[in-house]
């Protein structure tokens, strides 16, 4: 058929791939047409086929599947990706989508699921593994949330902030920004009030959480 779905599979055990495709091809609109066991063979591999969906894996060698979703992304390369894996963490799935993954799905998932799946990114929509649509809502309206208590913070206060997210003292900070001790204490109320948070640890881990601070 030429309207075939073209697809590649990126995964380092070769049981998984072998698995996928003979479940796939069951299909008479699906067609495998590449392979990768590592990151960077999954990238030199699309510049020779050119799938329309590639199935990527994340624990890989050399590449793991976000790097490679990266390296992508960097190159304009014009491919769905659809994320199998194990890691049910949201995080994991927060990454992805930040990045900018059309799909997301666990290898515990029924065939059908993938299928849908595949059919979903490839008609321009993106799919995620059901079971995680709860947890990534409740992230992204918690992240939201922190954004516009961010965007409340003046720059002075802002600066207060990741000070005191330093580990400094009020004293250390009035003299870090050329202010006095009573108007650094005014400040951290402010700041306390504005996100939410009742002393430093709190605002500490707010700032963390949020990148506000490099704490490496």
């Amino acid at each position: 058929m030429s309207n075939r779905v073209k697809i590649m599979i990126a995964d380092d055990h070769s049981m998984i791939r072998e698995g996928l495709k003979q479940l796939l091809e069951l299909e008479e609109n699906f067609k495998v047409i590449a392979e990768a066991n590592d990151g960077e063979e999954c990238l030199n591999v699309l510049n020779t086929y050119h799938p329309d969906v590639l199935l990527l894996d994340i624990n890989m060698p050399k590449k793991n599947g976000l790097e490679v979703l990266m390296a992508l992304n960097n190159r304009n390369y014009r491919v769905k990706v659809l994320i199998l894996t194990v890691h049910n963490e949201v995080e994991y799935l927060m990454k992805a989508m930040d990045i900018g993954v059309d799909g997301y799905l666990l290898k515990d998932s029924e065939s059908s699921e993938l299928k849908k799946a595949i059919l979903t990114v490839i008609n321009g929509e993106t799919y995620i593994q059901p079971s995680l649509i709860p947890m990534y809502n409740s992230k992204m309206i918690n992240l939201e949330s922190d954004y516009s208590k961010i965007e409340s913070l003046t720059k002075r206060e802002l600066d207060v902030l990741k000070s005191l997210a330093l580990g400094m003292y009020n004293k250390e900070i009035a003299i870090k920004l050329e202010i006095s001790e009573r108007t650094v204490k005014n400040h951290v109320s402010n700041i306390f009030k504005k996100i939410s948070v009742s002393d430093r640890t709190q605002a500490a881990v707010f700032a963390i959480r949020n990148n506000l601070v490099d704490i490496n």
